[in-house]
């Protein structure tokens, strides 16, 4: 869904989330496909959480595989959009998506992707705020990637205002409620209500 979501971002055309400025702006140099870049920056990004001292998941080594060749997939799979009334329902629908991810991802509870746990590693070796370190590496990210061609747009100011609105609405709804009692039954009733709560 990260991946898919990411796709249609790219094929609206109207501005990329942060980190795809810098993919975008590194796939134009490189003549790679966003994807494989976004693999190549997820492996390094990774590799910083040694000094950090940060510990991967399983999560967070499927992100940096899963989401660029899904995104290079959907790419191949979606064609150019053209018209604003094509390329409009494209960027909320892969906003609205992006969000549905990131709670899906949250809940699960497997560990935190590449570009996240820099930023909450940073947080943890500096003392400073999570959100003074976010706001830091996405500027820096956005600035870098949109010097190197990569695209800014109404959708990125779009998703950066809506992300987590989207995330926190999504988080509610896919979480798993906690085994009452100390059980090890993670839930009981059917896995619909167990999952999808209102």
């Amino acid at each position: 869904m990260y991946g898919a979501s990411s796709a249609l971002l790219v094929r609206a055309g109207l501005g990329v989330e942060p980190w795809n400025v810098l993919h975008q702006g590194l796939a134009e140099r490189s003549g790679l496909s966003i994807g494989v870049v976004s693999i190549i920056v997820g492996a390094a990004v990774l590799l910083l959480w040694i000094p950090l001292r940060q510990r991967p998941g399983l999560g967070t080594v499927s992100n940096v595989f899963v989401v660029g060749l899904a995104m290079d997939g959907t790419l191949a799979l979606v064609p150019e959009a053209h018209g604003l009334a094509v390329r409009v329902p494209l960027l909320v629908a892969g906003i609205v998506l992006n969000g549905a991810a990131t709670g899906l991802y949250i809940a699960a509870s497997f560990g935190a992707g590449p570009r996240d746990g820099l930023m909450t590693g940073l947080h943890r070796r500096t003392g400073r705020s999570i959100r003074l370190m976010r706001t830091a590496v996405e500027i820096t990210v956005v600035a870098t990637g949109f010097a190197l061609g990569g695209t800014i747009g109404v959708g990125t100011l779009l998703y950066a205002l809506s992300i987590g609105p989207l995330a926190q609405l999504f988080l509610r709804v896919f979480a798993v409620p906690p085994a009452s009692g100390g059980s090890t039954v993670v839930a009981t009733g059917s896995p619909q209500g167990a999952i999808l709560r209102p």
